[in-house]
């Protein structure tokens, strides 16, 4: 049975996955962007004739099609796995928790989601073994 622990925060995500005696680390990268300056860029909004426009909306919808795929991509690795849990310091996990309980075949895998600070790496793959502990 393959089992994993997903640390998970806005930079990353490290997938430790557990299969008999057997350990794997992977690591996916966000490319998420909060604090994006555009080259040029003085005020925070554009005056044309009598009109403002602000581009908060389109950073907001960039920020949310960063996150999406950010998160997809951390599902399409969690379809290989029999069971699994979330953990990490951020909203992040909360965003991919409805994701999963959204889909029903990875809402039966999931075990929980749990709030943990920063951790080094070997701290992570020693709380996923903790977990798994039988």
């Amino acid at each position: 049975m393959k089992k994993a622990g997903i640390w998970l925060d806005q930079k990353e995500a490290n997938i430790i996955t557990l299969l008999d005696d057997s350990l794997n680390n992977k690591t996916i990268y966000s490319e998420i962007e909060t604090r994006e300056r555009f080259e040029g860029e003085k005020r925070q909004y554009g005056r044309f004739g009598s009109q403002y426009l602000n581009n908060e909306q389109s950073k907001a919808n960039k920020l949310a099609e960063q996150t999406n795929r950010y998160l997809n991509s951390i599902i399409s690795e969690l379809n290989k796995v029999d069971e699994f849990f979330v953990f990490g310091p951020s909203q992040t996990k909360i965003k991919l928790e409805k994701l999963i309980l959204d889909n029903p075949d990875l809402s039966s895998k999931l075990n929980e989601i749990m709030n943990a600070e920063k951790m080094s790496q070997n701290q992570k793959i020693a709380f996923v073994k903790d977990y798994f502990k039988d």
